[in-house]
C-alpha cells in the first residue's frame, strides 16, 4: 500500500502559526519552511516543533522578508520554481486595518504585499493563500485626508486615491510578473460562521495556476433562533449550528498560575461597574464622560470602551493588547483582562501549544494570528483543488473568466448589539430583539 505524499507548504509572515497550524491539523500538508521576522514568534515555532506539537519540522528563517531572496530560500530547502504546492502568508495588516490609522501603502509595511508577490513570482507555487483584514479591499494606494476629499470641496480623487486601488494594483502586478499565470478568488468571511469562538472578519485570497474558480464553504454556524424568527437570518432556509460562545471556549479552563496583562487599578474601577456583556453605555452618563475623556464626544468607534465580555456570544476580535480602555477584553465575571491561555483557547490553539517571549509578546503573537479553524477550512478548499489537479479533474471546476473575483460570504453572526438599562441585546431590528444576557 503506497503512502500518499503530503502537499508542500512554504509559510511567510508565519507568526505563531495560526493559519499554518490549521493546514497541518487538516492532515494533507507539510510545512517545509517558515519565514518570520519576530524573534519570539520564531522561538515559538521552534519550541513546538521540538516538542512534536505538530507533524512537520520546518526550517525557520528568522529574518526580514526583504533580507532573504526567494532564490536563497529555494536553495536552502531544496525546491525549484514550480515544484511547491502552496505558498501561504498574511502580510502585516496594520496599514489597512480599521482599528488603526489608515496609511495604505504610503506606510512601508504596505510594501510587504508586493514583497509577497515577489515570492509568488519566483517560487511559482501551484496555489497561494494570502490572508488579510477586510479593510484591504477598500484601501487606496495613496491616502487623502477626509478634509481634502471631493465631498468637502477638494479635487476629484486620482486613480491611486480611489478605494480598492491597492487590490487593483496588486492583481495587475501579479498578472504582469507571472505572465497571467494565476486566477485569484477573494473570500470575505467571518471566522465565527465556521465554528470559531470569535467574531473575526477577514479576507482570504486563494490564487491558483489552473485558471479555475474555487468556492469557499458557506457558513455552518450562526445565531440560534426559533423558526418563527427565521427572518433574522440572511438565508432562512439554511439550518445553522449555534455559534461557539466564549463559554464554550474558556468556561472549563482552570489556571493555577494565570499569565495576564491586566488593567490598571483605575480601569478596574470603571470595569467593575459594567455588567456581563455591557460596555461604556452601561455606565452612568457622568461616569462615561469622566472615564472616556474626549473619546466620549466621538461619533463612532466606541463599542470597545469598557467592554466586559458575554459568556453567550463569540468573543469580539482579539487585539494584541487586551487591557486598553478603548478595546477592552474584560472577563465576563472577574474584573481582569483575558489571560494568555484564554486568548489561545479563543484562537483555538491546542492547550499544549507553547508561546515564547515576554507576556506582551505572547499576546501579540496570538492576537495577530489567523484563527486555527479558519486555516483548517481553507486547507480543505486548497487540498481538494490540488487533488483535482493531480487527478486531472480540474474540469469539474468553473473556468475562470477574469483574473480576479471577489466573493462576500454573508455573515450569520449578528455583530451589532444594543445596550439598554445595563443589559445587552442582539438581533436584526429593535422589534425582534433577542435577549442574550442574564
Amino acid at each position: 500500500m503506497s503512502v500518499s505524499r503530503k502537499k508542500s507548504v512554504v509559510s511567510l509572515f508565519s507568526g505563531a502559526l495560526g493559519m499554518d497550524l490549521g493546514f497541518e491539523l487538516q492532515g494533507d500538508f507539510e510545512i517545509l519552511a517558515c519565514v518570520e521576522f519576530d524573534e519570539a514568534a520564531c522561538d515559538t515555532i521552534r519550541a513546538n516543533a521540538e516538542k512534536g506539537n505538530f507533524a512537520g519540522n520546518p526550517e525557520v528563517f528568522c529574518r526580514d522578508l526583504f533580507e532573504i531572496s526567494p532564490t536563497e530560500l529555494m536553495e536552502k530547502i531544496g525546491i525549484r520554481s514550480g515544484e511547491l504546492d502552496l505558498l501561504v502568508g498574511g502580510p502585516p495588516c496594520q496599514s489597512f486595518s480599521t482599528a488603526g490609522r489608515r496609511q495604505s501603502v504610503e506606510d512601508r509595511r504596505g510594501t510587504l504585499l508586493w514583497r509577497y508577490l515577489d515570492f509568488v513570482e519566483a517560487l511559482r507555487p501551484k496555489v497561494f493563500v494570502m490572508e488579510n483584514v477586510r479593510g484591504l479591499m477598500s484601501a487606496a494606494m495613496k491616502h487623502r485626508s477626509i478634509a481634502e476629499r471631493p465631498e468637502n470641496g477638494g479635487a476629484q480623487l486620482l486613480d491611486d486615491e480611489q478605494p480598492g486601488s491597492v487590490i487593483s494594483k496588486f492583481i495587475a502586478d501579479l498578472g504582469l510578473q507571472t505572465d497571467g499565470a494565476y486566477h485569484v478568488d477573494a473570500f470575505e468571511v467571518n471566522s465565527a460562521n465556521y465554528g470559531a469562538p470569535q467574531i473575526r472578519e477577514r479576507v482570504i485570497f486563494i490564487g491558483n495556476s489552473f485558471d479555475v474558480e474555487v468556492e469557499y464553504p458557506q457558513p455552518s454556524y450562526g445565531v440560534e433562533t426559533p423558526n418563527d424568527q427565521s427572518q433574522l437570518m440572511f438565508e432562512p432556509q439554511k439550518m445553522l449550528k449555534p455559534w461557539t460562545s466564549l463559554r464554550d471556549a474558556i468556561g472549563d479552563l482552570r489556571e493555577n498560575d494565570r499569565e495576564v496583562m491586566d488593567f490598571s487599578p483605575r480601569k478596574k474601577g470603571f470595569l467593575a461597574l459594567v455588567p456581563e456583556g455591557g460596555n461604556w453605555r452601561s455606565l452612568p452618563e457622568k461616569v462615561q464622560q469622566e472615564s472616556m475623556g474626549k473619546a466620549w464626544y466621538a461619533k463612532g468607534g466606541r463599542s470597545g470602551w469598557w467592554r466586559r465580555l458575554s459568556w453567550d456570544f463569540p468573543c469580539p476580535t482579539l487585539v494584541t493588547m487586551p487591557n486598553h480602555a478603548s478595546t477592552s477584553l474584560c472577563h465576563p465575571e472577574e474584573v481582569r483582562a483575558l489571560s494568555v491561555r484564554e486568548y489561545a483557547r479563543i484562537q483555538e490553539f491546542p492547550d499544549n501549544w507553547i508561546f515564547c517571549g515576554k507576556t506582551s509578546e505572547k499576546y501579540k503573537q496570538i492576537g495577530n494570528a489567523v484563527p486555527v479553524r479558519l486555516g483548517k477550512v481553507t486547507a480543505d478548499v486548497v487540498s481538494k483543488l490540488l487533488d483535482a489537479h493531480h487527478k486531472n479533474t480540474t474540469a469539474e471546476y468553473r473556468a475562470a473568466s477574469e483574473p480576479f473575483r471577489r466573493v462576500y460570504i454573508k455573515s450569520h453572526v449578528r455583530t451589532r448589539k444594543w445596550f439598554k438599562a445595563g443589559k445587552v441585546y442582539s438581533g436584526s431590528t429593535l422589534k425582534d430583539l433577542q435577549y442574550m444576557s442574564k
